[in-house]
């Protein structure tokens, strides 16, 4: 097998000897009149014989080849599918036929012909006129042995859409995903969106910030790891109902759930709870499904799962409990970290009861939630945003919905007591000071519109790259994301 950098050069070669026929390699414009889509259904019920009742006009990029001498077939593929061309020489020409000999795979053109069914049943256009839009000079990757190694598919996106016909439909679901998410939330009346990219201040998660400077303003910005503080800020302004497709960014860790830069869901509504938003997140979700699929019932990674509401609503204790057998309401934090630790979880010292409580659902718990899940009433120690649970001081109206093993959002009953705020910023504030990188900053601006007064507000986030990989199927979020973010390639 001759290796790339000899297929390069041939390549280059051809676009040579196209440039000595007189023909443009690279023009500026064709206006094809139909897709590969479109001929499939217009002319299926074509017979053997031309229809010269109107001509087509198709572009796309040559995927096989076949000569025969003064005549050959190939396919052409666009965004929509694939069809098979006939190009005969005494049709197109002398001319046109040398240099559609000259072709290769990989090379994107226009034809317009006739359609008709060929002897083995395919339809195929009769090509009267052959242009050529662009000469490929690199050879396509060999569909079943060229493109399968992930991390090749990842850098080279490009390469991966044109031979693997399946990604381009789950990115075009992805798009649906969205589509179907902005049409639901509309019709509710909720308003979308803008808030800040670069903060002087982050907040609304735990995470670890990417940071930039500003070169006008001399000052230091970070890139946001959320926007529910900016969103808030709307809520106190008058804005009843609102919500982003927010594009999020955190400096930590990547696996099958993370990538640094994601794309995350946030909505918040005036007078409502988070029990609202339970119900909220349950018809947002099947509506998405419904419209994208036609159906709430799916299979994630060979597991049947059924999307209609209502959905199970347990809260974290009781969960950790019932899988457990163990009633850690009742531990103390001793007993917790001996049991955390018996367990598997590595421990740092410094973890609260909160913090054990939801290490231990993390490890025990999560891994088994196929069926979508409501998990409710978080340790307060671990939800600085969210307001105490009615009843229980030590727990908030919290709830994350967990699908497929994953989790996939997280909500609050936002706190918007001013004061407590302030006193859980202090905290939040005390650990970051003590070195704990992902702890909340104090925002004197946030608690400055807090005292304007914030009516009470539930607050709904869903990550839309989990959210798309359970509604396609697939196991990294790597492969719902067009460029993950990948280390830099080594030099060759």
């Amino acid at each position: 097998m001759e290796d790339s950098s000899g297929l390069l050069r041939q390549r280059r070669e051809k676009l040579e000897e196209i440039f000595q026929y007189g023909v443009q390699p690279y023009p500026y414009n064709y206006s094809p009149n139909f897709t590969t889509r479109e001929i499939h259904q217009q002319f299926a019920n074509i017979e053997h014989q031309p229809d010269e009742s109107e001509p087509v006009c198709i572009a796309g990029r040559i995927m096989t080849k076949r000569d025969h001498g003064k005549s050959g077939f190939a396919h052409v593929q666009d965004m929509s599918g694939r069809i098979q061309i006939f190009v005969r020489k005494d049709l197109v020409g002398e001319k046109a036929y040398a240099v559609y000999k000259s072709l290769d795979v990989g090379d994107v053109i226009g034809v317009e012909g006739l359609v008709f069914r060929t002897r083995t049943d395919e339809i195929t256009v009769m090509v009267n006129e052959i242009t050529l839009l662009a000469k490929s000079l690199r050879p396509l990757p060999e569909k079943w042995h060229g493109l399968q190694d992930k991390e090749t598919r990842y850098r080279q996106r490009y390469a991966d859409l044109i031979v693997n016909p399946g990604v381009k439909q789950v990115f075009i679901n992805r798009t649906k995903i969205i589509q179907a998410i902005r049409e639901f939330l509309n019709s509710q009346d909720f308003i979308e969106v803008e808030t800040p990219i670069l903060q002087p201040i982050y907040g609304g998660a735990f995470a670890r910030p990417f940071v930039t400077h500003h070169n006008a303003l001399d000052t230091r910005f970070y890139l946001r790891i959320a926007n529910e503080l900016y969103l808030k800020r709307l809520i106190v302004g008058g804005f009843d109902r609102v919500y982003e497709f927010a594009r999020d960014f955190r400096n930590e860790g990547m696996d099958r759930d993370h990538n640094p830069e994601f794309t995350m869901l946030e909505l918040y509504q005036a007078y409502a709870d988070y029990g609202d938003m339970m119900e909220l997140t349950e018809n947002l979700v099947a509506h998405t499904a419904q419209t994208v699929l036609n159906t709430t019932e799916i299979s994630y990674q060979g597991e049947e799962i059924s999307l209609a509401p209502p959905w199970r609503r347990v809260s974290m204790i009781e969960i950790i409990e019932d899988e457990t057998g163990i009633d850690i309401e009742n531990l103390n934090s001793g007993q917790l970290v001996d049991f955390a630790l018996k367990s598997g979880i590595e421990l740092d010292g410094a973890e609260s009861k909160g913090n054990l409580i939801a290490l231990l659902f993390d490890k025990l718990v999560e891994p088994n939630l196929v069926q979508p899940t409501f998990v409710c009433d978080y340790p307060i120690e671990i939800s600085p945003l969210a307001k105490k649970k009615r009843g229980n001081d030590d727990l908030v109206e919290r709830f994350e919905p967990f699908i497929g093993r994953m989790e996939i959002g997280n909500a609050f009953s936002e706190l918007n007591n001013p004061i407590d705020q302030r006193e859980r910023f202090i905290e939040q504030a005390k650990k970051w000071e003590a070195g704990d990188q992902e702890a909340f900053m104090m925002d004197e601006d946030y608690l400055r519109a807090l005292e304007y007064g914030m009516p009470p507000t539930g607050g709904l986030g869903i990550g839309i790259d989990r959210l798309t990989m359970l509604l396609t199927d697939q196991s990294s979020i790597r492969d719902v994301i067009l460029f993950p973010q990948m280390r830099p390639e080594r030099e060759r």
